[in-house]
């Protein structure tokens, strides 16, 4: 327990390095009024809509709650969207110079519709994707790549969180790989088999699934499935993220690690919840932690951001909390 709050205290010391699709998770709040005319569906009174960072922008606003030193490398259109992202981030004091914004794309953005009665907790009833083509040779292509040229080689530790929106390309995992950074950690919801040979990743269970070709249905196919996959990556670690059923950690030719959730078993919102787990685990390998406690933390952080609505963050205070007063026994 010591050993563990005694890494979160050493966060305030870290530069991190972000690249990645930044996406504007919006959430838009209504009261059920009352079943149209029109056709048998329930019209909203609209109550609020909030903009929130997504994606690798997420990622950045934790690793700002966590009390890090940020840098984030992203692209924006020029829009409403894009300036609110843009503004929330230098809000918590995120490095920004390396958002590039461009009138030739749109920024990424996920309405979530919550609908509910009066005074009742709202549930997501539908999710509308906004989504430009993704990035593709030239402009706004080339800034990225040298906002990345230029923030890498003051950069402690990178993460790469990609949404396969087009940031992530061969040229940017090249410079990634040139300039040898302390530690690369990878979060790639389509393409992770193609980001081989760096720290570790944290795909959840149905990306493995994904990845490998078929379903998961024991701990040793889990296990197997992981195993297989890491020498496929040839990464030093891989962190399995399972929702109720905790996490996995595999690391050399050690016994695979298995970590029972922290808190409550039912969630109120998963949303970004991965961003999280990276954030936490990428700070705390960077902060010189072994991967096993990395995994540790990253699951306390995990635990905490599933309770809160919408996309969210945990700040370090929260963390240090949880595993204070947490009952579940270190694994």
């Amino acid at each position: 327990m010591n050993r563990l709050i005694e890494i979160v205290r050493s966060f305030a010391d870290r530069r991190m390095l972000i690249v990645g699709d930044a996406i504007a998770d919006q959430f838009l709040y209504g009261n059920i009024s009352r079943v149209s005319r029109e056709a048998p569906v329930f019209i909203l009174r609209h109550e609020q809509t909030q903009t929130v960072p997504g994606g690798a922008a997420n990622c950045a606003m934790n690793l700002a709650s966590l009390g890090a030193r940020v840098s984030l490398i992203a692209a924006v259109g020029n829009d409403e969207p894009g300036r609110e992202l843009s503004t929330k981030l230098e809000d918590v004091g995120v490095d920004v110079s390396g958002v590039i914004v461009s009138d030739n794309i749109q920024t990424t953005t996920k309405v979530r519709i919550l609908a509910g009665q009066s005074h009742s907790n709202k549930q997501q009833v539908i999710r509308i994707d906004y989504e430009g083509h993704p990035l593709g040779d030239g402009e706004p292509h080339d800034s990225i790549i040298k906002a990345l040229q230029k923030a890498l080689p003051s950069a402690d530790t990178v993460v790469i969180s990609d949404y396969n929106y087009g940031i992530i390309d061969d040229r940017a995992i090249a410079l990634i790989r040139e300039s040898s950074p302390k530690a690369v950690l990878v979060d790639s919801r389509y393409r992770l088999s193609y980001l081989t040979g760096f720290t570790a990743a944290t795909p959840n269970e149905a990306e493995l699934e994904q990845l490998m070709g078929n379903s998961i249905v024991s701990k040793e196919h889990l296990e197997m499935a992981a195993n297989a996959m890491k020498k496929q990556l040839k990464h030093r670690a891989l962190l399995v993220t399972r929702g109720a059923q905790g996490m996995m950690l595999l690391e050399g030719d050690a016994a695979p690690l298995h970590i029972p959730a922290v808190g409550a078993q039912q969630s109120v919102d998963v949303t970004g919840a991965g961003d999280t787990v990276i954030a936490t685990f990428a700070l705390a390998v960077a902060s010189d932690a072994s991967f096993a406690d990395a995994a540790r933390l990253a699951n306390y952080a995990g635990g905490l951001v599933v309770m809160k609505r919408g996309t969210a963050s945990v700040t370090a205070a929260e963390l240090e909390h949880s595993i204070l007063n947490s009952e579940t026994p270190d694994a």
